[in-house]
């Protein structure tokens, strides 16, 4: 596969760059202006390949027009390429299209243009033409979610080297780690330039597209010496000592803008040159990342139950069972409970678990003032048609991501979800959830930022709502709690009894990338949806029938749907644990998919609540007397089926006598 590059045809004052995304499948290209600004634009392998073969059918009309003229090839663009977001873009944006076009042409026939300049020329003869299409036919395949051979599938563990605030210092180093034992063959590769600083003179050497990289001097050299208009040119301490020789190393790094020492250019050289390292930049901070491949393995529990014990966190190992068979059986999970007992710190600890970075994941507080998508999908811009906003979430760009990396889960943590009406800022998402459509974004082809004009949910984006009930918050509907498996979070006296017994501090580093390597397995334990492997499939049936027809007094009986992911629930946690029983299992099912959506006056719910109480139990216990009245029932004795169930249900009972109402989710 010729994976495609194109720093070759590019230098540090290239005013039109390309590279091909991080998220595949797409070309970033860029236009920087007359003042140093730079805008960034981005087009799929698929539309530029449709411009390649709108260039060949129509040769007759392209020919002859090599030289770069804008209204020649903003005429021509307009009116030969069928790609909308293409023709677009050849309008407003002619050079860095022609540019960009031109590049893939030279790259796909390389090494036979290699001398062309691509923001001057564009080869055009037919045979080129054709080979650039077959090229980028090739490398676009690889991006495709089903190919087996596709070379972002790599799982890999990130391991952090180094990291500075400051740019001139981690440049610094970054050099140093590559090139420690090395600068000799760095140094023997240099444009080297007789150069003054201070009336002392010296050699300049430039590297690849790194001017004035390195200082040679003849003797060593003062603070003051490097020092020229109240700024120091080098690093006082010489990088390298040979033959009397003193090298030192610029300081003149800048972490934004066009400039041959700048981030942008020490981040495309390393990981050109090593492919194993990752430069990354976020909040201000520089990084130099290792990239470790990581076995595949299958999934497993008791892995992740014992990374949460060295981090400090301390779960029943059963409730995380169900966190995670819950979020196998259906990407919507809402965890409800005790305000402190855990459920965002599970969410968390999962996530970086199982994740390679940070990008595959949100943590996004719910606002109170949350009503409508804006804060998740961003908006277009009604003054501005080329400009969608996106969210500062960050949620849009995860989903985007999460479709073009289909080998890797991601995930959106929302915190607090009911702090607004959930159906208001969710309605597209629950919508899509079932009916597998695309949400519409924008109508407008000329968007520059990437947005497409339709979203896709895809498989492997999973989502977790955490929620508190207080006077602040708001009710879940039928609609939403019938979308998703709701996990209560309760904390018993012997687990409280335990934890003060054993307090340490949480460590959550320790959790970091310790399941990337089982989340291939993740993902495809995520796509069976069988229900094989089930026992005593009719007595199953029948307890699932009994407590329709019950929930049915109640108007809270469940639909086809939710009878379907029920049983999935059960095939899951089989898989995950084999030796819960059929009556564990069932009894999560109620716990999580039947017993949420009831809620009511006393009236109401009091002789229901009753008669599932006794469906929970074997015969022969008195409901009212040795349950509802007795503070010291043993929930787990052996005259229960379903001890979940049969607890929650008595606290609904006493609350809503008590208070002459009651539902699932309690403060």
């Amino acid at each position: 596969m010729n994976w495609l590059d194109f720093s070759k045809y590019e230098n540090g004052s290239s005013k039109f760059t390309a590279e091909l995304s991080e998220k595949g499948g797409y070309i970033i290209f860029s236009n920087s202006g007359q003042r140093g600004s730079k805008k960034y634009f981005t087009l799929s392998l698929e539309s530029f390949k449709t411009c390649l073969e709108n260039i060949y059918d129509n040769h007759d009309s392209f020919i002859g027009k090599e030289n770069y003229v804008e209204k020649e090839w903003r005429d021509l663009g307009a009116e030969f390429f069928t790609d909308e977001t293409a023709n677009a873009q050849i309008t407003v944006q002619t050079k860095p299209m022609f540019t960009t076009l031109s590049k893939i042409i030279i790259w796909a026939n390389e090494p036979e243009h290699d001398s062309v300049n691509p923001e001057e020329y564009i080869v055009l003869d037919k045979e080129s033409i054709q080979k650039a299409i077959d090229e980028l036919t090739a490398l676009s395949d690889t991006f495709t979610p089903d190919s087996e051979t596709s070379l972002l599938a790599t799982t890999n563990k990130e391991n952090m080297i180094y990291s500075d605030k400051s740019i001139r210092d981690f440049a610094k180093h970054a050099f140093s780690y590559f090139f420690k034992d090395s600068w000799n063959d760095l140094l023997s590769v240099t444009t080297q330039k007789p150069s003054v600083i201070n009336e002392i003179g010296f050699i300049s050497h430039d590297f690849e597209f790194f001017k004035r990289l390195i200082g040679e001097f003849g003797s060593p050299q003062t603070k003051e010496n490097l020092t020229s208009s109240n700024t120091t040119r080098y690093f006082e301490e010489p990088i390298y000592i040979k033959e009397g020789k003193y090298y030192y190393f610029s300081t003149q790094w800048n972490g934004e803008g066009n400039y041959s020492l700048s981030f942008s250019n020490l981040k495309k050289y390393f990981e050109d040159n090593f492919p194993d390292y990752l430069l990354k930049r976020k909040n201000g901070v520089y990084s130099l990342i290792k990239l470790d491949e990581i076995p595949d393995v299958a999934f497993d529990t008791k892995a992740f139950d014992k990374s949460l014990e060295l981090s400090g966190l301390n779960y029943n190992k059963e409730l995380t069972t169900r966190f995670l068979a819950s979020l196998l059986t259906k990407p919507f999970v809402i965890l409800t409970g005790l305000s402190g007992s855990g459920k965002t710190k599970l969410a968390q600890a999962f996530v970086q678990w199982i994740c390679q970075d940070d990008s595959q994941y949100c943590i996004v507080p719910v606002g109170a003032d949350w009503t409508n998508r804006e804060p998740l999908l961003g908006y277009p811009n009604a003054l501005n048609p080329k400009e969608y906003v996106k969210p500062d979430s960050g949620i849009l760009d995860l989903i985007i991501q999460a479709d073009n990396k289909p080998e890797l889960p991601h995930f959106i943590i929302l915190d607090e979800m009911n702090l607004s009406h959930v159906e208001r800022y969710f309605a597209d998402f629950l919508s899509v959830m079932e009916s597998k459509e695309e949400i519409p974004l924008h109508a407008s082809a000329g968007v520059e930022n990437g947005v497409p004009e339709k979203l896709i949910i895809p498989s492997n984006l999973f989502i977790i709502g955490t929620v508190n009930i207080d006077e602040t918050t708001n009710m879940f509907s039928p609609k939403v709690l019938d979308r998703a498996n709701t996990i209560e979070f309760r904390i018993s006296e012997e687990e409280m009894k335990a934890f003060l017994g054993n307090i340490k501090p949480l460590d959550m580093d320790k959790l970091t990338t310790e399941g990337t390597g089982m989340a291939k397995s993740f993902l495809q334990l995520s796509k069976d949806k069988s229900f094989n492997g089930m026992e005593n499939t009719e007595s199953v049936n029948n307890e699932l029938v009994k407590f329709f027809g019950e929930l049915k007094k109640t108007g809270a009986e469940f639909g086809y749907r939710s009878a379907s992911e029920m049983l999935q629930l059960m095939h899951q946690l089989d898989v995950l644990d084999s030796s819960l029983s059929a009556d564990k299992k069932l009894d999560i099912m109620v716990m999580q998919k039947l017993l949420p959506k009831l809620h009511g006056s006393r009236r109401k719910l009091c002789p229901v609540l009753e008669t599932l109480a006794g469906f929970c139990v074997n015969e022969g216990i008195k409901i009212q007397k040795d349950i509802f009245e007795n503070d010291s029932f043993d929930f787990n004795g052996p005259q229960v089926k379903y001890s979940l169930s049969l607890e929650k249900i008595t606290r609904m009972y006493k609350n809503a006598v008590d208070n002459g109402f009651a539902s699932f989710a309690e403060a």
